[in-house]
């Protein structure tokens, strides 16, 4: 399946994120999410177990596995089934597997200059991490200033009443964590999915 990642992120405004190193929560959370009407979530690769959870998983969402540094492991997520590679960083190495399978690769980025870097590789999204060290909504502000062009996800301790903060400033979408997964019941992850994908529908 041939993605438009930017399209599709447009569209959502949100990327959920989920890390555990229990395979089990991974796909309980994950269905939570489904509930809410999410179809497309990072799932951070902690262990090699949570290719098992991808694999399950994909055939109900496009799961796209983050937390992807080297090759072996971009490979081992696209052998489970993930339809996209996130990575904290930007390396040529990923960006040349996923041209070779066609598959979208979201680069992690911090810096004006590593995100332009990352957009002349033809990196359809950069994710601006950790935003919230970086200086939340007011950092993306300024780094779309003079580059309208840049997509961007901006990721790392995001809370959930920002998430709409970020779009208005520019945000093609915003990945969220541990303030939208974290919580006392998959009920509640399911609500808050709910209300996130509300105020943009």
């Amino acid at each position: 399946m041939n993605i438009n990642l930017v399209e599709k992120l447009s569209k959502n405004k949100i990327l959920p994120i989920i890390r555990s190193t229990n395979p089990q929560t991974v796909t309980d959370i994950a269905r939570a999410l489904i509930d809410g009407g999410v179809d497309i979530m990072e799932i951070n690769v902690e262990t090699p177990k949570i290719f098992d959870a991808i694999d399950k998983l994909s055939k109900e969402a496009i799961i796209c596995a983050g937390g992807i540094i080297t090759s072996i492991q971009a490979q081992a997520a696209i052998d489970s089934g993930a339809k996209i590679i996130s990575s904290p960083i930007f390396q040529d190495n990923l960006l040349k597997i996923s041209k070779d399978k066609k598959l979208p690769f979201i680069a992690g980025t911090s810096t004006a200059n590593e995100a332009y870097s990352a957009w002349k590789s033809r990196i359809p999204l950069v994710k601006i991490y950790p935003i919230s060290a970086m200086g939340g909504v007011e950092y993306i502000k300024n780094l779309l200033r003079p580059m309208p062009f840049l997509s961007v996800i901006p990721q790392g301790n995001v809370k959930l009443e920002e998430v709409k903060q970020y779009i208005e400033a520019g945000a093609i979408a915003v990945g969220i964590g541990r303030n939208l997964t974290s919580a006392d019941s998959y009920s509640q992850i399911t609500q808050r999915a709910k209300n996130l994908l509300e105020q943009f529908n």
